[in-house]
């Protein structure tokens, strides 16, 4: 089965929440990225990076914002595509789908920013559109977040509950590991 990786939203706007202090869940998630991309690219397979671009100009994702950049280790190489969005799914409004088919691509991996955003609705968009879609659990991240009733949920919450809510309901959440040794 042809297999494409997704890599999406790894944009500077995340590292710079990072570095203002936000409390995001699974550390190691771009090593775990870079382990992905590695591997596709010694076998050749296929990858799409997919970048988000805001419409408001105050917004960290903006095309002509610092936040909009690609994170160096996450960076495109060679003839590997970008898709640009400017909603939360990468298949809405992209030739993302069009692309995927033309190249006989079966299953797509996902992973990228964040967890419970952008990384999610690819997830939930290739599976309703008939991707076999398996989603990276430690190549994915959230950050803490406050709910209309004021709760607050962890970062570790919102990741665990993502992942439950797309296993076997849209398709296989795995570790890089599985992933790797598939």
């Amino acid at each position: 089965m042809k297999t494409a990786l997704l890599v999406i939203d790894v944009q500077m706007a995340l590292a710079h929440e990072d570095a203002a202090g936000a409390v995001r869940s699974c550390p190691e998630a771009g090593d775990n990225i870079g382990r992905l991309l590695s591997r596709f690219r010694a076998h050749g397979d296929k990858i799409v990076h997919v970048h988000h671009h805001g419409l408001d100009p105050g917004d960290p994702f903006h095309a002509d914002a610092p936040g909009a950049a690609v994170q160096p280790f996450a960076a495109p190489q060679g003839d590997e595509p970008v898709i640009i969005k400017n909603v939360s799914s990468a298949f809405a409004g992209t030739s993302l789908e069009a692309d995927l088919r033309a190249d006989s691509i079966e299953r797509v991996v996902i992973c990228g920013a964040t967890a419970n955003h952008c990384a999610e609705s690819a997830a939930r968009s290739a599976s309703s559109l008939g991707f076999e879609m398996v989603y990276a659990s430690d190549a994915v991240w959230a950050y803490d977040a406050t709910g209309p009733d004021g709760v607050t949920h962890s970062a570790e919450q919102i990741h665990s509950v993502t992942l439950a809510n797309l296993q076997g309901e849209f398709g296989e959440v795995c570790s890089t590991d599985t992933i790797l040794n598939a």
